[in-house]
Formats: structure tokens, C-alpha cells, sequence
């Protein structure tokens, strides 16, 4: 598991759905002193709105997302019901009364456990089932029927219904088959598999990454024994990182590196960025291998990174890589269909690399939903890495100006920072960087224009030169630098591996720095992300061998 700085805090976003979801109808509430929702105004988690008669609550960060829109499975918002007996308008039904006593209280992370739970006979109704036998891979629809050991089901969120995940997915016997399923009636007796494969095994309760956020109970579906690979991990369960950490980004197409093999990857690499997922359409991603690659041995070759404690993380974006997140429809489909990658692969988390074709500027929709999207897909996989590689433009561009694309990611980065694994802006391709340290902009590839760049985002820096408020700074262990593996690797911005490891030094130790320093030595510091793995094997190891050793002689 991750150390306690690298843990991620449990949301209420779960157990508001969950929990919601199985009561058999909604009391009438006192919406006298609720708000009336704003679309203007930001919402914490756990802040009550009324919005068409009714009382919603906020799941997670929210803002513009009319409650009303985005109430839904996995969404935003919870529907706390009718204001002032105005009629019952909940979206539980009574049929979710019969799953009831199956959820299961369950977390992965502290000494304070949950006491265990079971189904209980007499919960599940008994009749004659003539819907077909469940089948992995089949394309179910929401409200289809079908029959797994001994019970009838119905699907509640198609993307999932139809995984060919079935240890994840399969109902009644899956470990997040909850997520996907509702259990309508036994076909007979209620089958005592099924009651096994929905009994929580004690648990505990899941600790904050912020210390300023309090732990409480994830309803969520048990990770049984079936869900967990041969490593032990289960998708989604990100190892413990060292303290300084050398990533890179694998890539499953030839630009030149020409396709290596996952399992080839050296183990001086403690994060593998798996690059890229594709726009299927209409919110969907989809993960297509290389031909040259081999899917089954691409799986085992994850699993077999991951037994030796490395993070694979699946990337969204890059160069030419979109993503379609601009309604509500768009962000189900784009989380079902994540979520069914991780499934299938094995992965530990995402990363976000979407550049100037993602259309990533301020106010755009694909912020908002990239957050909650985030925020949907950690409350399904509490240890979900997360990182961000974006342009420097993007996100120290915010001192210069902030409109259009200048510092249009530091709002996301600002509201995913208790979500955030880490940040590796790329400080290449785009020339030299503007601070608040120099009156000139430091040239790229330099030892000053390195530490400067991770001094802002740890520090802090002015918005648009003072004009636009102040971005907060991260944790040291949130940030690493962003380099070309080598003079192949990017059109710019190339650094020599004696600068990376000096201005390495000057970030953690505070020694060997050049004209700029940080206020203090930031220990911690997490260390140097590379585009690519590929390169960098095509190149004789030129970055890897270097820098990955220099990180391993910090304290």
C-alpha cells in the first residue's frame, strides 16, 4: 500500500450513491434553509442545495453542474429528495431494497476495522427466472435480465454489465459486481455462493493524503479473493513509490524508437506511463495495442512490473490525442470505459497529457468533467494513481497570463491536488520560461529554468503577474520534472544528464544550484519524468542509466 502522504482520501461520493441508492423511498426535506443552487458558486463536498423542488447534495468539488443534470450513478450530486413534501422524488427504487444487506462497508487502509456483513435469506425474493445465463463480453443494456449461480439480475450500468472483466463484473460473483448489477430475485433458494461472494471480510477505514480531510467508510464492493492477480494487487491499487522516483512513458507505436516490450523495460523505471488510450467517440476511450505486441503477454508482462512493485499507469492525451468530455453522457461513458480498462489490464491509475489538440483552455467543459471524472474513478479505486503531464504554457504560463490555454490546467490541478500522485510538466517543445525569479525567461534546458519550474509549483506563483490571485503551491512529493530522454526524444528542450542531476540537487538538498534557489531544501521532492522509455533503450539507456542512479544517492 501507499505511505500515508501518498494515500488517497476516501470520498463520500460512494457512499452517498450507495447508501442513497437503497433506500426504499425518500423523506420529504426542510428546504428552508437551503440554498437555491448557483451556477456561478463552487460547492464542497457534503454542501445541500435545492434546485426544481428538490434537495441535492454534493458529492465531491463541484461547479456549473446543475444538480439536477448530474445527479446520477457516479456523478456529482446526490438526490436527498422532495423539498417540503413535495411529492417523492427519489431516485432509489424499491427493488434496490433487495440488495440492501449485500453492500458491503469496505475500505483497504487503517487499523480500525468495520465490522463484517452477509446477505441475508430472507432480504432476496424467490420466483422463476426466465432471463439467460449471464455471459462476460455480452452487450447488455440497462434494465437486461440475466441469470448467474442460482440468481436473477438486472444490469444498472451497461458499460460495466457488458466487461469481459468477469471476475470484476459478473453478478453475484464479481468483486464490484454491485457496481454494475441488482440483484432481483433467487431462482429457487438463494444460493449460498452468492451469499459468500457478497460477505465483507473486515476492513478498516481509509486515512487522508491532505491532513486536513477526516477518514470515513467507502461503501464499496469487497475485493475478493478473485479480484486480486497473481502479485496480490487488485487494477487500480498503486504501489508505494520511493521517495525519489524515476518515470517514463512507454509507447505502444513505433515514431522512430521502434516497439519494445513491456516485460523488456529495465526495473530502474518506478512508474511506466502507458501512452496512449484513444478517442472511441461520445466520452468512450479504448486501449489498442500495437500490432507488434501480443495482448495476453502485454497483461502478464503488467502483472509481472507490478509483482516487482511498479506502477503502470495508463495515459490519456498526448501530442495528437483527444478526449471527448463536453456533457454528462460524455463523462459515463468516458468513466465506464476507463474503468473497464483497468479492469481488463491490470493498470494502477491515469495520467492526464492532453495537449493542444485536447482543447484544454479556460472554461472549457473538459475541465470540469476531467475533475470529476477523476474524482468518480477514485472513489471507485481508492488507490488510484494520478498524474498530470502537461505543458509548461498550461501551467506556469498562468504568470504570464491566465486565458486561453495560459495556466488553463492549474484550475483541474487545483481542485484533483488531494487526488494528485503527481506532476511532471514537460518543459520541452515550448521554449523558455517566464518566472518570478528573472526579468528574463530562463532558457530551456538549463539548470535554472528546471529548479525554477518546480520551485512555482511548489511555492506557489502570482496569476497573471499579480492580476488573477495566487496559485497554491503542492507537496514536494507531488512534483518532478519533465525532460526529453535524450536529443532524439523531443524537437527542444533537451537537458544534459549532469544538469538534470544538479538541478535534482538543488530542488532536494539545496546544493550545486546556479543562479536561482529554492527557499528551502524540499527532501522530499519526488524526482524526473522522461518522454520515453523508448528512446531512451533505442538511445543505449543515455538518461535511465544517469539520472535513475543519482536519484537513488539522495537521502
Amino acid at each position: 500500500m501507499k505511505p500515508a502522504t501518498l494515500i488517497k482520501p476516501t470520498t463520500l461520493a460512494l457512499a452517498a450513491f450507495c447508501i442513497s441508492g437503497l433506500s426504499t423511498s425518500a423523506m420529504a426535506i426542510d428546504c428552508s434553509s437551503i440554498p437555491a443552487w448557483n451556477v456561478t458558486a463552487a460547492y464542497g463536498g457534503g454542501s445541500q442545495v435545492k434546485e426544481q423542488g428538490n434537495a441535492y447534495k454534493a458529492n465531491w468539488w463541484s461547479q456549473g453542474h446543475n444538480p439536477v443534470n448530474y445527479s446520477g450513478q457516479w456523478q456529482e450530486w446526490t438526490l436527498l429528495g422532495a423539498c417540503d413534501g413535495a411529492g417523492n422524488s427519489s431516485t432509489a427504487t424499491s427493488s434496490k431494497s433487495s440488495v440492501a444487506s449485500s453492500v458491503v462497508v469496505s475500505s483497504s487502509k487503517s487499523s480500525s476495522s468495520v465490522a463484517p456483513s452477509s446477505v441475508a435469506a430472507s432480504s432476496v425474493a424467490s420466483g422463476n427466472c426466465a432471463s439467460p445465463q449471464y455471459v462476460a463480453g455480452t452487450n447488455y443494456t440497462a434494465g437486461s435480465l440475466a441469470q448467474n449461480v442460482g440468481s436473477e439480475y438486472r444490469c444498472t450500468v451497461a458499460g460495466w454489465c457488458g466487461s469481459t472483466a468477469s471476475w470484476a463484473y459478473a453478478p453475484g460473483t464479481g468483486a464490484h459486481w454491485q457496481q454494475a448489477w441488482e440483484l432481483v430475485r433467487s431462482c429457487g433458494a438463494v444460493s449460498s455462493s452468492i451469499a459468500s461472494s457478497v460477505i465483507a471480510s473486515s476492513s478498516s477505514l481509509a486515512t487522508s493524503k491532505s491532513s486536513s480531510s477526516s477518514s470515513v467508510a467507502v461503501v464499496s464492493s469487497s475485493r475478493s479473493s478473485s479480484s486480486v492477480s497473481g502479485n496480490g494487487r487488485v487494477p487500480g491499487d498503486a504501489a508505494a513509490l520511493p521517495k525519489h522516483a524515476l518515470v517514463g512513458y512507454w509507447h505502444n507505436f513505433d515514431n522512430g524508437s521502434g516497439v519494445i516490450r513491456l516485460g523488456d523495460v529495465d526495473p530502474a523505471w518506478d512508474v511506466i506511463v502507458i501512452a496512449f488510450v484513444d478517442d472511441a467517440g461520445n466520452g468512450s476511450v479504448d486501449f489498442r495495442l500495437d500490432p507488434a505486441l501480443n495482448k495476453a503477454q502485454f497483461i502478464a508482462d503488467v502483472a509481472a512490473k507490478r509483482a516487482q512493485g511498479k506502477n503502470i499507469v495508463l495515459s490519456y492525451g498526448g501530442e495528437k490525442g483527444t478526449v471527448t468530455l463536453n456533457n454528462s453522457t460524455n463523462l459515463a461513458n468516458f468513466v465506464n470505459s476507463t474503468a473497464a480498462i483497468i479492469n481488463e489490464y491490470g493498470f494502477d491509475g491515469v495520467d492526464i497529457d492532453l495537449e493542444s489538440g485536447a482543447g484544454v483552455i479556460h472554461g472549457a467543459p473538459v475541465i470540469s468533467n476531467m475533475v470529476s471524472a477523476i474524482k468518480q474513478l477514485n472513489a471507485m479505486y481508492p488507490d488510484l494513481y494520478v498524474s498530470m503531464a502537461p505543458e509548461h504554457p498550461y501551467v506556469q504560463g498562468g504568470y504570464v497570463a491566465y486565458s486561453g490555454i495560459w495556466g488553463a490546467y492549474l484550475p483541474m490541478i487545483d481542485q484533483l491536488r488531494n487526488e494528485l500522485d503527481l506532476l511532471h510538466v514537460q518543459l520541452y517543445n515550448n521554449g523558455g520560461l517566464a518566472t518570478p525569479y528573472a526579468a528574463q525567461a530562463y532558457q530551456a534546458g538549463t539548470v535554472d529554468m528546471m529548479v525554477a519550474s518546480a520551485r512555482m509549483l511548489i511555492e506557489g506563483f502570482p496569476l497573471a503577474n499579480g492580476t488573477a490571485g495566487q496559485f497554491k503551491g503542492l507537496r514536494p512529493d507531488q512534483v518532478a520534472l519533465g525532460l526529453p530522454s535524450g536529443p532524439r526524444a523531443a524537437g527542444s528542450g533537451q537537458a544534459t544528464t549532469a544538469d538534470i542531476n544538479r538541478a535534482v540537487s538543488c530542488l532536494a538538498l539545496r546544493t550545486n544550484c546556479a543562479s536561482v534557489a529554492p527557499l528551502t531544501a524540499y527532501s522530499d521532492f519526488r524526482g524526473v519524468m522522461t518522454w520515453s522509455i523508448n528512446w531512451d533503450v533505442k538511445d543505449g539507456r543515455i538518461f535511465s542509466v544517469p539520472v535513475g542512479n543519482h536519484l537513488k544517492t539522495l537521502p
